[in-house]
């Protein structure tokens, strides 16, 4: 089979760039018999994009990367819903396509759904993006529903909210994920060095994301209750222009940083705060599993799904039970490690491309 790939978000540093790079990595190292066609587009980071494409080796791997905007692939591909992905890429039996756009084409079509927020929950987005958001995911999702032969989405809460949004279940397939290898626990002196840089004194414990979404609110105010009289700082990890949070002697605001310095961030911290209001799979919760770090997260949406019982759940519309929740988290820390371990052994990128391989084999059966 030619299989194509949309590797167009595998750069921007999110979780839809780790599962791209992630699954292509994984299916090269299992798939020799098949054909694969990595194509995207990118007008800023052409070259980036094309360095990547070229970075796979293997003698089974075709690269074809495009100098596009993403504007144009959405006007082209989303709204006009024109030029068949084959006028580009030659005749292709399978089309793997995920997060942004969706070529029409003739080949068994797959696409990934990472998560339905920006249509379940519109009011976590900013006002002043939250339109052209809104519009371009139900734009794509409408050609999805009549167009993709399989779906796949990485847990059984986004299977049920594609379900609630009238998909038809019967070809969604639930292949969850695992945390990119670089999560490990890291060395005291990698944690030491990094709380120099970033000016963290003692202990602390860590946030992942600053937005509405994300809780950032509830987080400070829980963390004020949880953390009185205790020697103890709050870390904010990520940048965002509409939530800005005022630094205190307790709370420090890191910022955006490099993706190699995350595990670190994880394994130096007392515990993950993560009571997050929704999320399609929730990858920090594994990845602070995977460096070691107590997780306390959301009893909603996939987060109970991807802690698999392993992490303290709390109600993140409820200050006091988030606030507990890190209370508990800091007071029993080894049987919270054991079992994150315990959980994220379950999950790697082999078994995730393995399922995968099985998705595309599935044009054939």
């Amino acid at each position: 089979m030619r299989i194509a790939i949309d590797i167009s978000q595998a750069l921007f540093g999110t979780g839809v760039s780790t599962y791209t790079k992630s699954l292509v990595k994984g299916l090269l190292s299992i798939d020799k018999k098949n054909e694969y066609i990595l194509f995207g587009g990118s007008l800023r980071r052409f070259k980036e994009l094309k360095d990547l494409a070229e970075s796979y080796k293997e003698s089974n791997v075709q690269t074809k990367v495009f100098a596009y905007p993403p504007v144009f692939a959405n006007l082209v591909w989303n709204r006009l819903h024109t030029m068949p992905i084959e006028k580009l890429l030659g005749p292709v039996d399978v089309l793997h396509t995920s997060d942004w756009t969706e070529p029409p084409s003739k080949a068994f079509k797959i696409t990934t759904i990472h998560d339905l927020a920006p249509l379940l929950y519109p009011s976590l987005f900013p006002k002043d993006t939250v339109r052209d958001i809104v519009q371009t995911h139900k734009l794509r999702l409408s050609w999805v529903k009549k167009e993709s032969a399989r779906i796949i989405v990485p847990s059984l809460a986004t299977k049920d909210d594609l379900i609630k949004l009238g998909f038809n279940g019967g070809i969604v397939r639930v292949i969850p994920e695992a945390p990119a290898n670089i999560f490990k626990p890291s060395k005291n002196y990698d944690i030491e060095k990094l709380k120099k840089k970033y000016k963290i004194s003692g202990r602390y414990v860590l946030a992942v994301g600053i937005n509405v979404r994300k809780n950032t609110e509830r987080i400070i105010k829980a963390f004020d209750l949880a953390g009185a009289g205790m020697d103890l700082k709050l870390v904010f990890v990520g940048h965002s222009k509409y939530s800005k949070i005022e630094e205190t002697r307790n709370i420090r605001v890191a910022g955006h940083v490099p993706f190699s310095e995350l595990p670190v961030f994880y394994s130096g911290a007392e515990a993950l705060v993560y009571p997050s209001l929704y999320e399609g799979y929730g990858m920090p919760i594994l990845e602070s599993f995977a460096c070691g770090t107590p997780v306390v997260t959301s009893d909603v949406s996939s987060m109970p799904e991807v802690a698999g019982g392993a992490a303290v759940l709390v109600d993140p519309y409820d200050v006091n039970s988030i606030a507990e929740g890190i209370t508990k988290a800091l007071r029993g820390p080894k049987r919270l490690i054991t079992n994150g371990f315990e959980r994220v052994k379950q999950l790697s990128w082999e078994a995730t491309a393995k399922q995968t391989l099985e998705v595309y084999n599935e044009r054939i059966k």
